[in-house]
């Protein structure tokens, strides 16, 4: 087995500082589903990204009974985009994750600090979530498998 990080330093720097990521699923005729999405991203003990099925508008109630949770239960590999756009081309860059999604609830054991974790993390990189009952809802948790990068990484 490998010990090469999934990762460079660089790759790893872009993602943790992304906002968002756009979230590919797969539908059951076999088509992609895309969804922006906002993440936050631990190495502990996987490289894996978290994702809270939040409050904002959506067409159902029950986060449970949203298309890209069905797609992650019924297929869940799934890949990330992560860019940067600029009018500047020197400076565009992307990443694209490819990983093993599935669902972390609030009442898991089995992943209770997990879940806690990444709750607070999303708090703090996002402060909308303040307001935002996360502790109630599901999240989407992705194991990073491999990666591919483009451009120009660098934060600068």
């Amino acid at each position: 087995m490998s010990t090469e990080p999934l990762l460079s330093p660089t790759e790893l720097a872009f993602l943790a500082a992304a906002r968002t990521a756009v979230l590919a699923t797969i539908d059951d005729g076999g088509a992609p589903r895309l969804v922006p999405i906002c993440f936050v991203v631990t190495e502990s003990p996987r490289l894996m990204l978290h994702s809270p099925l939040d409050e904002k508008p959506k067409r159902v109630v029950d986060p449970h009974d949203l298309r890209r949770v069905h797609d992650i239960l019924e297929r869940p590999e799934v890949a990330l985009l992560i860019d940067r756009w600029s009018e500047d081309w020197t400076r565009l860059g992307w990443l694209r994750l490819r990983g093993l999604a599935d669902l972390v609830e609030p009442d898991d054991a089995s992943a209770e600090g997990e879940y806690a974790t990444a709750v607070a993390a999303l708090r703090r990189k996002y402060p909308q979530y303040e307001t935002h009952l996360l502790e109630e809802r599901p999240l989407i948790r992705v194991l990073i498998e491999g990666s591919r990068s483009w451009g120009n990484l660098d934060q600068g």
